[in-house]
């Protein structure tokens, strides 16, 4: 019978828990590694945009991807795309170079989506950045070293995590549609930062117990795109309070 609450069900007679110790701390020293390179190239595009754009040209980006609600939404609409596509790559079992690419084209559509935020928080609320950066590597820090010291085990989240993802995607679809109705300020950050969290736990747990142990790329990808959308709702939270002072 097939588990559905854990998707790597497939894997479960290579699964890191029941790996050697040397199996198992070599796969998650190289998920992290992969994590830190991710997380070091999403910096080193985001430092690009940075140094090959000026003012003006954020400003009208800021303006164009989310200024016009529709706009943003055909945005969210292709990131999602290319983020199944990428994670497909990144779960390849017959080639490490398809995995590569899928983690590359992640970091690098993560990127892009992240651009016009960035820009945003470095014009109106200088050290937001920074400040939201340090919020998301203490929570990550202290989820991770969480489900490490205690070994536990999130893997039947995983439905759940999925419907609460589906539904705070049609929130921000009824937000974006009808903007008077559906306001998605401080209270729906919030809400989306424990949901990334929540991922994170999740994430965590299938590493110690459930991936196999040549899946440290698409371990790495996955743990990249929780920290990203940590990063992304502690980011809005820090700006909006920001603006109330």
């Amino acid at each position: 019978m097939t588990d559905y609450l854990n998707p790597y069900n497939a894997y479960q007679d290579t699964a890191v828990a029941k790996a050697s110790d040397v199996e198992r701390a070599t796969f998650i020293r190289r998920t992290y590694a992969h994590l830190l390179g991710a997380i070091l190239a999403f910096v080193a595009l985001e430092t690009l945009a940075f140094t090959l754009t000026s003012e003006h040209t954020r400003m009208q980006m800021v303006r164009t991807l989310m200024g016009n609600r529709m706009t943003w939404l055909l945005v969210l609409g292709g990131f999602i795309f290319v983020s199944w596509i990428a994670d497909r790559w990144a779960k390849s079992a017959t080639s490490l170079g398809m995995q590569y690419a899928g983690l590359g084209l992640y970091v690098a559509a993560e990127a892009l989506l992240f651009a016009p935020m960035l820009f945003l928080a470095d014009m109106f609320v200088p050290g937001a950045i920074g400040t939201a950066a340090i919020i998301t590597l203490v929570v990550f820090g202290g989820l991770t070293a969480f489900v490490f010291s205690t070994r536990s085990d999130f893997s039947g989240w995983g439905k759940y995590l999925a419907m609460a993802a589906f539904g705070a995607l049609g929130a921000v679809v009824l937000g974006a549609i009808f903007p008077t109705t559906f306001t998605l300020g401080p209270i729906f950050s919030a809400l989306m930062i424990m949901l990334a969290a929540g991922y994170i736990l999740y994430d965590t747990s299938n590493i110690m117990h459930h991936y196999n142990t040549n899946q440290y790329v698409a371990a790495s990808l996955a743990l990249f795109a929780s920290v990203a959308l940590l990063f992304w709702y502690v980011l809005r939270i820090v700006i909006e309070l920001s603006g109330r002072d």
